[in-house]
């Protein structure tokens, strides 16, 4: 036990080593050498210019895909599979952890399954509450009021504060109404493996043929029971009435899982999605020591099934709320501390590898690819923006007149004005492509808005300074450092319903 703790502490240092050594690295190479610091960020332009093209190709892609589905009927389509037996015995569970967001948030996503194309007697719904809050009763009441006679079943759990070996997570509370929830599908002769269990965030409001969506994928994917299903997040709920600064890193924060939807050797569950419930009570439910839950329940799967384990992308959106406060500097806070708890997913890092060395039938060429694919993308996040705004001018401001009259000194910035008009054309593609997810135009919203929403990606530059790299350099510090963080969750504002 005392060696897998020292393994362990050690795989936990080496993602902020590696991106602390770049960032200082490149820094100091721009004080002693900014010649060869030249060469370096050069390279470093030219394979972003690449990557930029690659991904917004794959943006574009995703989204043609999703355009595509966006009107069928899934139902329809599940009833016409040759195979259709599954349909008629599949139940769904969907789990929503709760801990201060209150009823004005809860109800449009109880709402939302209520009002979706799919038969409510296989629907089972429970919202997870936290009992150290005090509100939680009260608000179970007042739902179960509205909801209780809506679905097969609707029930209330209450997540014990304090239990043993288990941090203030949200993956402790959702593992706790999940082992609730299975005592009620025992009570009902349901088997586990005729259930499709969602976690959603409190704000999730699913489209009308999720369920179908999900059904249909399930039924027709080779081995269903080894697959997460993962949908596309967009935070629709209130984004016309969001401040700008908070809509334009949401909108982001869509398109990066859009890409990571075309990629399926990288792609892991973020967030809201779907698994095969027989799989979540035989990998022993989600973690309720760890804050990205959402992530290291792939990994879970991934080492149970010994690398036969994949995620099958929906292109079906679920639409969750844009974060913002009631002032930009607050939102700028709470947007920050959004992306450092999504950017401690880096702690699935030494999960991961210390799990790979103690299990010996996944093939050492798996072990190091998928190790390899987590720990570059989360360092990647870490220096990518630093490095192109911070460190690329260095040479130019610390090499002197010398280094500035020489061929590298005159094309540096030539390099760096053709990564940014490389941006600017894919920051063009990236306005056309947001403006098919968005939602109709509130009628109490002006129609200026829509001149704004275009205007605002101005602010890239600006998010890339505050959001870029800075929240994941600091996860990764702190788990450097050993101080461990906590699950905060997001607070959300009231909606209207």
């Amino acid at each position: 036990m005392w060696k897998n703790r020292t393994i362990k502490r050690w795989l936990e240092v080496i993602p902020g080593f590696l991106s602390w050594a770049i960032v200082l690295g490149l820094i100091l190479l721009a004080i002693v050498n900014p010649v060869s610091c030249a060469v370096i960020i050069i390279v470093f332009d030219f394979y972003w210019i690449i990557r930029t093209v690659y991904l917004t190709t794959l943006l574009a892609m995703a989204h043609h895909k999703l355009y595509r589905q966006r009107d069928k009927d899934w139902l329809s389509e599940c009833r016409k599979l040759k195979d259709n037996s599954a349909l008629s015995r599949l139940k769904h569970l969907v789990i929503f952890p709760v801990y201060k967001e209150g009823v004005d948030i809860l109800r449009p996503s109880l709402r939302a399954i209520q009002e979706c194309n799919y038969p409510k007697d296989k629907l089972i719904v429970v919202v997870a509450f936290e009992e150290r809050n005090p509100n939680s009763r009260e608000n179970a009441l007042r739902l179960e009021s509205e909801f209780k006679d809506k679905f097969f079943r609707y029930i209330s759990t209450f997540h014990p504060d304090g239990l043993l070996g288990e941090s203030r997570t949200k993956g402790a509370n959702a593992t706790w109404s999940a082992k609730k929830a299975r005592e009620l599908l025992k009570s009902e002769n349901i088997r586990d493996e005729d259930v499709v269990v969602s976690c959603f965030d409190a704000d999730t409001c699913v489209e009308k043929e999720y369920f179908g969506c999900l059904t249909y994928h399930f039924m027709t994917s080779a081995n269903p029971h080894q697959a997460s299903y993962q949908p596309i997040p967009v935070y629709n709920n209130n984004i016309w009435q969001a401040p700008s600064f908070a809509r334009l890193v949401e909108i982001s924060s869509s398109f990066c899982q859009m890409i990571e939807s075309m990629r399926l050797e990288k792609f892991v569950t973020f967030s809201s999605h779907s698994m095969s419930f027989k799989t979540l009570v035989d990998i022993g439910y989600w973690p309720v020591d760890m804050v990205s839950d959402d992530s290291v329940i792939y990994w879970k799967a991934f080492l149970f099934f010994k690398g036969a384990y994949r995620v099958v992308p929906l292109y079906i959106t679920v639409s969750m709320d844009v974060a913002y406060s009631s002032n930009f500097f607050k939102t700028i806070q709470m947007q920050y501390k959004q992306k450092r708890r999504w950017a401690w997913g880096v702690e699935n890092f030494p999960f991961l590898v210390n799990g790979f060395l103690n299990e010996k039938q996944i093939p050492w060429a798996v072990k190091i690819r998928r190790s390899f694919h987590l720990l570059e993308s989360h360092v990647t996040w870490a220096v990518w923006a630093i490095i192109l705004v911070f460190i690329g001018p260095l040479p130019l401001i610390l090499g002197g007149t010398f280094f500035n009259q020489m061929a590298i000194g005159y094309n540096l910035p030539k390099v760096t004005g053709l990564l940014f008009n490389f941006t600017f054309l894919a920051s063009l593609a990236w306005i056309a492509l947001s403006r098919i997810i968005l939602p109709p135009r509130p009628k109490e919203v002006s129609w200026m808005k829509n001149v704004v929403m275009i205007l605002e990606w101005f602010l890239v530059p600006f998010i890339i300074l505050i959001l870029g790299s800075l929240p994941a350099l600091d996860a990764q510090t702190h788990l450097l450092l050993g101080r461990y963080m906590e699950f905060n969750p997001t607070h959300k504002s009231k909606r209207m319903v």
